[in-house]
């Protein structure tokens, strides 16, 4: 395999990721936590990311209604046992990896990129973009003879 490029991961790392979080998704929500961090937050699983080995996953979240991360990050971490055995008691895996929790910044990414599309300069930049297709080239040729 080449350096810097990663193997996409297989059919089985991504249904091993969708059954875990499935089930932490279904654990965060009934669950009350007596850790005063995570006592009155609610957590949205986005994504599991099993390892090759399905020896560790790591688990992206993302609190709704915003919170301390690094604080939530932080309670998670101190329940990780609790969550790893109430997995196992829901899933049915030869082996249950070890979790690794992780916050989530596709939302912010996105928008960020959102608040950059709607720039004044980068909007008058795509202004021409949406108007031109490729097909107008294909169509010119073809009625001046040299189409196929």
């Amino acid at each position: 395999m080449a350096k810097g490029r990663a193997k996409p991961p297989s059919q089985r790392q991504l249904r091993v990721g969708e059954i875990l979080r499935h089930a932490l998704a279904e654990i965060l929500e009934r669950e009350t936590f007596q850790n005063p961090s995570l006592r009155d937050v609610n957590l949205t699983v986005t994504e599991v990311e099993s390892s090759p080995n399905l020896k560790h996953a790591t688990v992206y979240v993302t609190p709704l209604g915003g919170g301390d991360m690094a604080e939530i990050l932080a309670g998670l971490e101190r329940v990780k046992s609790f969550l790893r055995r109430e997995v196992s008691r829901r899933v049915q895996l030869r082996f249950l990896p070890e979790f690794r929790f992780a916050a989530d910044t596709t939302f912010d990414e996105a928008g960020h990129i959102e608040s950059l599309l709607h720039r004044p300069d980068v909007a008058r930049d795509l202004e021409g973009v949406d108007n031109h297709t490729p097909l107008e080239s294909n169509d010119k040729q073809e009625s001046n003879g040299h189409g196929t």
